[in-house]
């Protein structure tokens, strides 16, 4: 298991909306993962409705900020189709089936799959995308870019900041 198994998993926890249980897992994450703080701390003084009306905001369909990794390769293309097969692939090649309500090219999904086996190797293929969504949520002005951050600086390479 990678040392940041621990970020993985609660990024990934952080980037899904934001509903009850959520708030609930609050304080673990937060003590869990340092790196979050910031957008931990935002998440537990936003009234519940607010977070979410502002994650549909950022990450609802046809944002400029897909959480869907293979969107940012390969658009709205008809190889966008294969791209989250792919994924799919790589996670049962681990002895894991995915079996989300979203795409297996979900960063959230990634980020888990990545906390439980330590293979970085999804994330690193997609860093430009990480580095693209990063810079946007930045720019957006969301708590979010906190989460993008700590993740693109676990990866191998520099992190750019540029989209």
């Amino acid at each position: 298991m990678p040392s940041d198994a621990v970020l993985y998993q609660a990024a990934a926890l952080c980037l899904t909306y934001p509903d009850a249980g959520f708030r609930a897992r609050l304080p673990l994450l937060r003590e869990a993962a340092p790196q979050l703080r910031e957008f931990t701390d935002h998440a537990a003084l936003t009234p519940a409705d607010e977070l979410a009306a502002h994650y549909v905001r950022v990450f609802g369909s046809g944002s400029r900020h897909s959480l869907h990794l293979s969107r940012w390769r390969d658009g709205d293309t008809g190889r966008r189709g294969r791209s989250p097969v792919r994924f799919g692939d790589v996670y049962r090649a681990h002895g894991l089936e995915f079996s989300g309500e979203e795409l297996p090219d979900f960063l959230p999904a990634v980020l888990e799959f990545t906390a439980r086996t330590g293979d970085i190797a999804l994330l690193t293929e997609h860093r430009e995308a990480l580095e693209q969504l990063r810079s946007r949520l930045g720019e957006f002005g969301t708590p979010y870019a906190c989460v993008l951050d700590a993740v693109c600086a676990t990866l191998p390479g520099v992190s750019t900041g540029e989209g």
